[in-house]
């Protein structure tokens, strides 16, 4: 096979959760243990930080990765979803897994994984330990893909383990309220290895204290660092990611086995992008109009983007948007200025959310919209009607973004 008949293989087998939701969720991690005995255990020969969280967890990744970069290590990152291409998922500082390696991996364990009925998500998980193994690098950041306790990437013994916040978003597995939410995230937090909790939440803050004191583990909280230290990632959003991944740095530092000095932090925080090649945080795709593509995805994420939106918004706001099936629709809308003009659209994958019910929920809002057929189209009306002087902002979804960065040839 080559390197797409590779990545048709791997994303047919099972419902990956990304695509399809819950069919793809599974509620153990006996197939991802037997896949780690049967790869000889790769996730024992690195170092590593695991970091779950409702949101920031992907940028707090990178921003590690680049900081880590700096101090002189060989980083390893592993994320998801992508946006344009897989190999996005598992980089060494910077640069996307080889195509060769991914063909030559499923094609020796193909048989394994069939037999075993492993999901795309198990594969991959398997797939970038045995990359971080053989390329023997010096730590690997692992973002957690759903929740934590019986999340694939779950079988690590991290240097020190991350939590960014707590929201209600994929409660359909994790629980519909903070506290069962926290539990989940909660269940990275391994015996004696310290706990980074991004935000202090009054629902959710005694759970991870007395977890982390069952296992022994020291708990410290990021919001309680002052620090101004600024990043290249501008969001309003990354000034919490930013405070955790200062205290995650300290963290290590009190390990002698790491020295990075505030030098690394500084000079990794200002270079994510070149670093890591992040894309969809806050970025600029072009001027006049500007557009913003932005990933956040839920009401705690989008309060955030919102409120830079008018910040700086100066002319008209024009807002291309759609979601997936799984979140709370009337919750997000009812945050969404009103003085904007909403763009409707429906991600291309299964779990989009079909466009006449977001064009329901912005007409119960009384926002101003048109329906269109597509996440192109939405941007192509946007640019069309748009003046020089005005903002076009797509998002709402992941996937909204990964197919503008496509269209926008970014």
């Amino acid at each position: 096979m080559n390197y797409q008949q590779t990545l048709d293989w791997m994303f047919s087998q099972l419902p990956m959760y990304q695509q399809k939701g819950a069919a793809a969720y599974k509620t153990d991690l006996d197939n991802t243990i037997l896949l780690s005995n049967h790869l000889k255990n790769p996730e024992h020969q690195f170092k590593s930080v695991h970091i779950a969280g409702t949101n920031g967890k992907g940028s707090t990744s990178h921003m590690l990765s680049s900081v880590m970069q700096e101090a002189g290590y060989k980083v390893g990152l592993y994320t998801s979803p992508h946006l344009k291409d897989f190999r996005e998922r598992i980089k060494i500082d910077s640069q996307d897994i080889e195509e060769d390696y991914i063909i030559n991996f499923i094609s020796e364990n193909k048989s394994f994984f069939s037999k075993n009925e492993l999901s795309f998500f198990e594969m991959t998980v398997g797939l970038a330990f045995s990359y971080f193994r053989d390329q023997k690098v010096d730590i690997a950041i692992i973002e957690v893909g759903l929740g934590g306790r019986l999340d694939s990437t779950n079988i690590i013994n991290p240097e020190v383990s991350v939590i960014t916040n707590i929201g209600l978003d994929h409660t359909q597995f994790l629980g519909n309220n903070l506290a069962d939410i926290a539990k989940e995230k909660a269940g990275i937090i391994k015996p004696n290895t310290p706990v980074i909790i991004g935000e202090e939440q009054a629902e959710t803050i005694e759970i991870f204290r007395t977890i982390a004191q069952k296992n022994n583990s020291k708990i410290s909280i990021a919001s309680n660092l002052k620090t101004d230290t600024t990043s290249d990632l501008k969001g309003l959003y990354q000034k919490n990611n930013i405070k955790t991944v200062i205290s995650t740095i300290k963290t290590l530092n009190s390990n002698s086995y790491w020295n990075i000095s505030e030098v690394n932090i500084k000079t990794g925080l200002s270079n994510v992008v070149k670093n890591t090649n992040l894309m969809g945080r806050w970025q600029i795709a072009q001027d006049n109009p500007k557009i913003i593509l932005d990933t956040a995805h839920n009401k705690e994420g989008l309060k955030y983007t919102i409120e830079q939106l008018k910040q700086e918004v100066k002319g008209d706001l024009y807002f291309v948007l759609g979601m997936v099936k799984d979140k709370n629709t009337d919750d997000i809308t009812s945050l969404l200025p009103k003085g904007a003009y909403y763009l409707a659209c429906k991600p291309n994958i299964p779990r989009g959310l079909e466009v006449n019910i977001l064009a329901n929920s912005l007409k119960a809002q009384e926002l101003k919209h048109l329906i269109l057929d597509s996440v192109s189209e939405a941007i192509a009306e946007a640019i069309r009607i748009a003046k020089p002087e005005d903002t076009i902002y797509i998002g709402g979804s992941t996937f909204v973004v990964a197919e503008a960065l496509i269209y926008l040839e970014v």
